[in-house]
């Protein structure tokens, strides 16, 4: 729970309420998108609980497609996963270089350079091990877990009433829109939504490391579902108290807000270092994701087999050194667009609730063709709650495709990509294979 806390509350909260306030300005509909896709992680934490607890491999989803639906599908997993986890670090980098230059004047105006500095300082310190991130993950997950739940206390105790803060003139919220602008309204919002919920389900990619997975895998992808949706429905909450909705709308950092209006002028400063923080480990934990993914499509043929090999402080160097590639690669394309951070946002949701679909997928299929394996936990609800499942997560796809112009058909054409590269890690795979037999004989 606590590294998948530690993961998941970082950079989205920083900009997604401003973001959703921006598409739907009303207070009801503000909570109610936050809400839907807490109820969307909750339809699915039981099947992906199941899945963890009956496949427990490192890795995360890629293991459930491949086992279900073949190579292809798990490869198609695997990739999106390996894509969506560095372009995560690329977003994470970018809001932690934002902050730092507004915390320390020198690096004001080098968000670009900063971002790239930092992914690849990451890569050069995993580079030596992976040993010393598992401390930094839990301290600072409790660190800011701690330090929300000290802001939404004082929030309610020390903090004014937004109808009671005076309106500047021309701040006034953006209209409501109607009709089909509304339609779109709402799938931008729960893209951004769904992608600062992902990380619900960290556990799975540390599948073999656990104990007892059959017991621990379940209770920590519930206890994360219900723990990073209170924290995120509290934070949401003191911000529509203590700020007014036009002064939501579009701010990039709501809980900067927050905290001055509760703590006067050391409030932005106080939030913002304690989310650096908290970012540096979420940055340090995509890194980890990544290349256990990549590592873990190694080992089984589907992509380089070099890509498996491990150095003594146990970091899989020539995963770590692509996905730091990717990463730098992703804040290339972000910067070159503009808007930045919800580019980025956009495509990940997209690909996270492939995989998502994939998977609950693989539920189905695996209780048809395999009712015999042995399922520590079985998903309460099933059928019925993992077809409710699979069929969002198929409608939020198609809505994407159909509402999000600019940045789904890229998402889209990323995944495409992936059959011409799986029919050459195939190949590339085969023929090492077939090489190292003579050797090895």
């Amino acid at each position: 729970m606590a590294a998948a806390i530690g993961n998941t509350i970082a950079a989205g909260i920083v900009y997604t309420p401003g973001d959703v306030a921006k598409q739907l300005p009303n207070g009801w509909l503000f909570l109610g998108i936050w809400i839907l896709g807490g109820l969307y992680a909750l339809c699915g934490a039981p099947s992906m609980a199941e899945l963890g607890a009956a496949i427990p491999r490192s890795g995360g989803q890629y293991n459930f497609s491949r086992r279900a639906l073949g190579d292809y599908a798990g490869f198609i997993v695997g990739w999106s996963d390996w894509l969506s986890t560095c372009g995560t670090a690329a977003a994470v980098a970018i809001v932690i270089s934002d902050y730092s230059g507004h915390l320390f004047a020198i690096l004001s105006g080098h968000v670009q350079s900063l971002s790239v500095a930092i992914i690849a300082g990451f890569g050069v310190l995993q580079w030596r091990g992976i040993r010393w991130g598992s401390g930094a993950q839990l301290l600072t997950a409790a660190v800011k877990t701690a330090a929300f739940i000290i802001l939404v206390a004082a929030a309610f105790l020390l903090g004014g009433p937004a109808h009671k803060a005076a309106i500047e003139p021309g701040l006034a919220a953006p209209p409501l829109s109607s009709g089909w602008p509304l339609t779109i309204a709402v799938m931008l919002g729960l893209q951004a939504v769904i992608y600062t919920v992902d990380g619900w389900d960290g556990i799975i990619y540390f599948g073999e490391e656990v104990r007892d997975p059959g017991r621990d895998i379940p209770r920590a992808i519930f206890g994360s579902v219900f723990s990073i949706m209170g924290i995120y429905l509290l934070l949401n909450l003191i911000a529509l108290y203590i700020v007014p909705m036009n002064e939501i709308a579009g701010n990039t950092f709501v809980l900067g807000t927050v905290a001055n209006r509760v703590f006067g002028s050391l409030g932005d400063p106080i939030i913002r270092s304690i989310m650096v923080i908290s970012m540096l480990s979420c940055l340090n934990a995509n890194q980890l994701f990544c290349t256990r993914t990549l590592y873990a499509m190694s080992c089984d043929g589907l992509f380089f087999r070099s890509a498996s090999s491990v150095n003594t402080g146990g970091t899989p160097t020539v995963s770590l050194l692509l996905s730091t590639i990717v990463g730098v690669l992703f804040l290339v394309i972000s910067f070159l667009g503009g808007d930045a951070f919800q580019r980025i946002t956009a495509m990940l949701s997209f690909f996270f609730v492939a995989n998502y679909t994939l998977s609950y997928a693989s539920v189905l299929v695996l209780r048809k063709r395999e009712p015999e394996m042995a399922r520590p936990y079985r998903a309460w609800g099933y059928p019925w709650l993992t077809g409710v499942a699979l069929a969002a997560s198929v409608l939020f796809l198609i809505g994407s495709i159909v509402t999000d112009q600019k940045n789904a058909p890229l998402a889209l054409g990323m995944l495409i990509l992936s059959y011409p590269v799986f029919r050459l890690m195939k190949f590339a795979s085969g023929r090492a294979s077939t090489t190292a037999k003579p050797n090895a004989a």
